[in-house]
């Protein structure tokens, strides 16, 4: 990980790292599946009136364009009907759900693995190119919030089975905190809650300062604003503490009881795994209820490494609306993190458990049979492209990585060697298959 990278912000990885990234993405994989999301993948470029239509990130977005137009002049004009590289999954899904809707089944459940663009300042945890892992639920009309609980459940058991350190899902729910700020008599509560998602990054007291100075909060507004975020509970104590703010608002009182559902169900699910952090806001416009942030505790200044949440009004088709509910992994942060703190290795640097070796250049037929017949048992195989000693075909298995060398003898006698303890052995082509920790690569956490 000590390497530099010739283009900054666009990781690329040794094959030795992206055996521990597809370790990550196919245990993602395995975990969707189980719970019934169905794969997709979207085109890797939007309109860019599609990619704003929410939001503001507009500065981070990677517009596309051809080098010259027909008439041979530089093109790259921002409009609307301009193309751009997506930069996130979930508004190029919303596009997907509202011009499929009439072949998709609903509540339609998938998942997406895909990579991903945004202009942002490359630094650990940030790249330009990335991949992410989503998961999402969206329904015709409406969504039953149980669907909420169920995401935040199903991202907890994906994450318990990576190799990484303990995690935490931070939950909020944005009616509890646009209730609360309305209930105080603050009427954009859309910008206190961007004022609000800043509170990590500049402290409560520049916070209050942005509430008092953009949005006109009074002093006491403002500090009944940071009271709020600092509620923070690994039960449903957040309830009483809330209300005891002395704030009285429908909406607040209808995100409250959806909150509250989400953490009485972790806590019986996925204990110690789900906090209430009545922090956390996330910036985006087009988040309407339980949002999301998760943390890998000991690695708080990566920031988060899944974030999502309700949207019930990013889709639509005419009077027709598309609820949905959604996570997304970032699986490039975490996957440096892993790589940069060495959490997790792969058991050696190459799939190849067996590298076959020639007696002769005549003999690389038969060590083709017998590279076959090993395969055929999905033992991963290679053969020898030179017969030189035996020693030199050994070092390079060795070089490789590759724990076992096959030889054949002229009398058609075969042995098997491990070049990690030395041991040699009779063997069958036909049978013979090596231990199952040794028959594929293996990615463990480190101690």
């Amino acid at each position: 990980m000590a390497r530099t990278a010739s283009l900054s912000g666009f990781p690329e990885w040794l094959p030795e790292e992206r055996l521990v990234e597809l370790h990550v993405l196919d245990t993602l994989r395995r975990t969707f599946e189980l719970h019934g999301f169905s794969s997709i993948e979207t085109r890797a470029v939007e309109t860019v009136g599609q990619l704003l239509r929410k939001g503001e990130i507009d500065k981070e977005v990677y517009g596309l364009s051809r080098l010259q137009d027909d008439e041979g002049e530089a093109t790259g004009k921002a409009d609307p009907h301009a193309l751009a590289l997506h930069f996130d999954l979930t508004v190029p899904f919303a596009r997907y759900v509202v011009e499929n809707a009439g072949y998709l089944a609903f509540p339609f459940r998938r998942y997406q693995i895909q990579k991903v663009w945004r202009g942002e300042r490359p630094q650990e945890g940030r790249a330009r190119e990335f991949t992410q892992a989503d998961i999402d639920v969206v329904g015709d009309g409406e969504l039953p919030f149980r669907y909420d609980v169920e995401i935040a459940l199903v991202i907890a058991e994906a994450l318990n089975a990576l190799p990484i350190p303990d995690f935490l899902l931070r939950i909020n729910n944005r009616k509890l905190a646009e209730g609360f700020y309305a209930g105080l008599g603050l009427t954009d509560t859309a910008g206190v809650l961007r004022s609000i998602d800043k509170l990590e990054k500049v402290g409560p007291a520049k916070v209050a300062e942005l509430l008092k100075e953009e949005l006109g909060a009074t002093d006491e507004q403002a500090q009944a604003a940071l009271k709020l975020a600092s509620i923070r509970t690994k039960d449903t104590s957040f309830v009483e503490q809330v209300r005891a703010l002395g704030v009285s608002n429908e909406l607040l009182e209808e995100g409250l009881s959806e909150l509250e559902q989400v953490i009485a169900a972790a806590i019986q699910r996925a204990p110690g795994r789900v906090v209430a952090d009545l922090s956390i806001a996330r910036g985006l416009d087009y988040y309407t209820g339980t949002v999301v942030e998760t943390v890998l505790v000991g690695h708080e200044q990566l920031g988060s490494i899944c974030s999502g949440g309700r949207y019930d009004a990013l889709a639509s088709k005419g009077n027709r609306k598309f609820p949905g509910v959604g996570l997304s992994i970032g699986v490039t942060r975490l996957v440096s993190r892993i790589l940069s703190q060495d959490l997790a290795k792969a058991s050696r640097s190459v799939p190849t458990a067996v590298l076959v070796t020639l007696n002769n250049d005549d003999s690389w037929s038969a060590a083709q049979d017998v590279a076959a017949q090993l395969r055929s048992r999905g033992i991963a195989t290679e053969v020898a492209a030179k017969a030189e000693k035996f020693g030199k075909q050994i070092k390079f298995a060795d070089r490789r990585g590759i724990p076992f060398v096959w030889f054949t003898d002229d009398e058609g006698k075969h042995q098997v060697k491990d070049i990690r303890s030395g041991e040699q052995y009779d063997a069958d082509p036909a049978t013979w298959t090596p231990a199952e920790e040794d028959l594929h690569v293996r990615v463990t956490a480190a101690g």
